[in-house]
Parts: C-alpha cells; sequence; structure tokens
C-alpha cells in the first residue's frame, strides 16, 4: 500500500512541478522589457525637405 501511496504523490507533485513550470513560463513571456520606441529608419514625407 505504501508504494501505491508513494506513487500517488510522485505523479501529484510532478503534475504540480510542470503546472507551476508553464505558468513561470507564460509569465516570462509577458514580461516586456523597457525599450525606448524608436524607429532605426526614418524616410521623409512628400513635401517636406530639400
Amino acid at each position: 500500500m505504501s508504494r501505491l501511496i508513494a506513487a500517488t504523490l510522485t505523479v501529484a507533485l510532478g503534475a504540480a512541478l510542470a503546472v507551476a513550470a508553464a505558468f513561470g513560463a507564460v509569465a516570462l513571456l509577458d514580461a516586456v522589457p523597457d525599450q525606448p520606441n524608436t524607429p532605426l529608419i526614418t524616410y521623409e514625407q512628400a513635401g517636406q525637405g530639400s
């Protein structure tokens, strides 16, 4: 009987760890680094410039 309880606890712990890892990965993917929103290339508009 103790083997069954140990197996059940192992499966439950593994499932909990997998769920925690999934939530952690989603949290890391949702984290947005602070970056300036400056374009690398700018184009002149028609009628502007020399």
